[in-house]
């Protein structure tokens, strides 16, 4: 058994140094030194301290999922290769993932859901190319069919061809079309749905300005 002579809280507050015998062992979240009760004058045997490691694990990894999903939500996929390119193993990793969704902090399903609302809000595209982005993010095919089969092609292509319109001269049609087309395709949409756009553009817009 070891005592723990010492506990001092490191830079940032985030971490406390440990000193066993007099001398510094380790260094562990302050989140675990609270949660386990760790004391100066405390005897702690060396199964004691790899369990202390385990925990100190799962809390960095934890925090460190915590912190990346701050930003916008994830999918799972997403999560565990961040986890992975941090360095943390398999066996926290899936921990982790499991307290995340225990506490409704990551559902591939939520995910989904605002991937295809921010698109459609602010850069609307095709179902298809919907459906890519979501497989690409590591979405499961039955999560993807039950959220992406709302998209409608017709009118999103309405409203992004409105948007890239604004910006485009209306004095020569084949150019107008040709940009305009372009642009539809490159935001995933069928020829058919390219075209009925286009033309439907045009009668709205160009053909007033003549």
């Amino acid at each position: 058994m070891t005592k723990i002579t010492a506990l001092r809280v490191g830079r940032g507050r985030q971490r406390v140094n440990v000193f066993l015998d007099g001398k510094f062992a380790f260094s562990l979240e302050a989140e675990v030194v609270v949660k386990e009760g760790l004391q100066v004058g405390q005897e702690v045997s060396s199964n004691q301290i790899e369990a202390l490691a385990r925990s100190d694990h799962f809390h960095r990894c934890f925090d460190a999922a915590v912190h990346y999903l701050s930003y916008r939500p994830r999918s799972e996929s997403e999560i565990r290769e961040r986890l992975q390119r941090r360095g943390f193993d398999g066996d926290n990793i899936e921990a982790v993932i499991a307290k995340l969704k225990e506490q409704g902090l990551v559902s591939d399903i939520a995910f989904a859901q605002f991937w295809k609302d921010n698109r459609e809000s602010f850069s609307p595209r095709s179902q298809w190319l919907t459906r890519l982005e979501l497989r690409r993010k590591g979405v499961t095919t039955d999560i993807i069919d039950q959220v992406v089969d709302e998209v409608d092609d017709a009118d999103n292509a309405y409203r992004a061809a409105l948007s890239k319109a604004r910006g485009l001269p209306l004095s020569d049609y084949q150019g107008f079309r040709r940009r305009l087309g372009d642009y539809l395709k490159r935001r995933g949409f069928g020829y058919e749905v390219i075209n009925y756009t286009v033309e439907r553009i045009w009668q709205e817009w160009g053909s007033s300005s003549g």
